[in-house]
């Protein structure tokens, strides 16, 4: 059965375009996968907690030897994983806030990068052990900060993701990027706005 992981990090919902276009994929997705399952993290709502001793310790403890207080400390960040594996496939939507990711996507990723987990060093070298899996990221930003703009340097979004999702072995990745979202708190219409993001999205399902 196939399965999409949804991570969606807005702090807002009807008015969120980052949600908008998760929620497009999301239909298209289940068209194209009628038998399909669909996991849904949100992550506004996870109260996801800041890594600290206690938690990097338990990870590096190995599984038979830890302690029930460490088993507890990483119930979240298990449970995190098992979104991670059972899904075949993985959606994000993501708003730009302060030219980076929101910080609670950021607790998500530290909470899911563990060695042994989601990468290794078995071999002395770092590899990457979510194989076979592909990421579709929708991002949203108050201005435009594709390549080839003026504000181009400030997208910090792009760029960490794919390396940090390479890093974990998620290499089939790609990006929809909704800039200048701002225009809609200045009266543009919200359809219009989105159409082209929406035609992005669907072709990806035309394609397949």
């Amino acid at each position: 059965m196939p399965t999409l992981l949804v991570v969606n990090s807005s702090p807002f919902h009807e008015t969120s375009v980052s949600r908008n276009l998760s929620e497009e994929f999301v239909q298209n997705w289940k068209q194209a996968n009628p038998n399909g399952r669909v996991i849904t993290r949100d992550l506004t709502s996870s109260d996801l907690k800041t890594i600290d001793a206690a938690w990097v310790g338990a990870v590096y403890t190995p599984k038979d030897s830890r302690t029930a207080e460490q088993k507890q400390v990483l119930e979240v960040s298990d449970t995190l994983l098992g979104e991670l594996r059972a899904a075949d496939e993985y959606v994000f939507g993501v708003p730009m806030h302060n030219f980076a990711i929101p910080s609670v996507l950021k607790l998500w990723i530290d909470q899911i990068a563990r060695v042994g987990e989601t990468f290794s060093y078995a071999d002395g070298t770092p590899k990457g052990l979510l194989q076979g899996k592909k990421a579709m990221f929708l991002v949203a930003s108050g201005g435009a900060y594709d390549a080839g703009t003026v504000m181009a340097s400030f997208n910090h979004v792009e760029p960490y993701l794919r390396s940090v999702f390479g890093f974990l072995g998620v290499t089939d990745t790609k990006f929809v990027s909704a800039g200048g979202a701002a225009a809609l708190m200045h009266g543009q219409d919200r359809a219009t706005f989105l159409k082209p993001h929406v035609e992005a999205i669907r072709s990806q399902f035309v394609a397949a």
